[in-house]
């Protein structure tokens, strides 16, 4: 909302997020074209080996662009701590489906944390001032606004890993299964974002519980209901890396030892790179114009077009090749302003807002 103007970031926030429902659908239509059940199998089997090794580069990077002197508070310390303690484990599953329950628990936590940011909406958003021109319409940035929207709402990815498991996988539930799950993460999205905004205006950060204040213990749960979410979400991110890695050099298979030395290895990068870098916006936005764009708008709209045996000017023909266009001008000029102009970051430091200088915040949930 930040990037592109608070009324046009909601604009485009529905326009990802039925794009995203639409491509979903189309990538099992084009597995069903072309007997296919995999997305990389799809890929391989409309472009050829070049679009499979493109296509498994994508998926492959898509995990990995995401008292201070006691060791038991360094964030170095509990990343490595949790990752051997929860997300390792979770993610030596074989079974896509065993994840369901962990994705239930992740759910829930993403609901009492939109509560707590709503909650804070009304009790800590009179004393933030807003930004300069808070409420403009648009802003330049908006491509770099659609790329981190695209990154929130990619599932294409391991679409076809979830469609197997489903009891009866037909399109028509398939159907069903994506329009409920888009449009509950399309109300969830559209709720955070307003709040957010709302209390934060121009100084959101990437990380939104970066604005909240040090000495706020609901902000503090809420940070920690977040880590969890980050862990019981990444084994699934973990599984398609891992089927990408099977397929290109196992023929599809692992054996026990080797899914183990995957596995580690896998979540041993993705840690390296968090605790060398802890700049979540610009990992945002990178990951959605270079990964999340090509996953969601271009690939499944291309493998489409390509299956498709109706007349040009079908419906789905015409919505596929606007949606490639529109992919492929967020793409190239979003990666073009990313870099030019990436978010700064403020990561680890207090708020000028939350000093006794400039706010009198009592950590309450009362309105003051």
């Amino acid at each position: 909302m930040k990037e592109a103007g608070f009324p046009l970031g909601v604009l485009l926030l529905f326009g990802v997020a039925y794009i995203t429902d639409y491509s979903i659908i189309l990538l099992i239509k084009g597995g069903n074209l072309s007997s296919t059940n995999t997305y990389q199998e799809l890929v391989r089997k409309t472009y050829g080996l070049v679009g499979y090794l493109i296509l498994s580069t994508l998926q492959f990077l898509y995990p990995f662009i995401v008292g201070p002197d006691n060791v038991l508070t360094d964030r170095r310390f509990i990343i490595l701590l949790t990752t051997i303690i929860f997300t390792l484990p979770i993610s030596l599953y074989r079974d896509i489906a065993k994840l369901g329950k962990v994705s239930l628990i992740s759910l829930i936590l993403t609901i009492v944390i939109l509560i707590i940011v709503m909650v804070r909406t009304v009790t800590f958003s009179p004393q933030v001032p807003k930004s300069e021109n808070a409420w403009i319409f648009a802003k330049s940035n908006a491509v770099q606004a659609v790329g981190v929207m695209s990154f929130a709402f990619i599932c294409n990815h391991n679409s076809f890993l979830i469609y197997g498991s489903l009891e009866e996988p037909t399109l028509k539930n398939w159907s069903r299964v994506t329009h409920v799950s888009v449009s509950l993460a399309v109300v969830i999205s559209i709720v955070f974002a307003a709040c957010g905004y709302m209390t934060f205006t121009g100084y959101t950060e990437g990380d939104i519980f970066e604005n909240y204040c040090r000495d706020d213990n609901l902000a503090t749960f809420g940070r920690f209901c977040y880590g969890v979410t980050v862990i019981l979400t990444f084994p699934l991110e973990c599984f398609v890396t891992r089927e990408v890695i099977a397929n290109v050099f196992f023929h599809g298979s692992l054996s026990t030892v080797f899914h183990i030395v995957v596995t580690v290895v896998i979540i041993a990068v993705a840690t390296g790179v968090s605790l060398v870098y802890d700049c979540l916006g610009i990992v945002l936005e990178l990951n959605g114009v270079l990964s999340a764009t090509p996953l969601v708008f271009i690939i499944p709209t291309a493998c489409y077009l390509r299956l498709s045996k109706e007349r040009w000017n079908h419906s789905d023909n015409l919505i596929s090749c606007l949606i490639l266009v529109v992919g492929v001008l967020v793409m190239t000029v979003g990666f073009v302003l990313t870099i030019l102009h990436p978010q700064e970051c403020s990561h680890g430091k207090e708020m000028f807002y939350c000093f006794p200088s400039n706010v009198s915040f009592h950590n309450s949930t009362l309105p003051p």
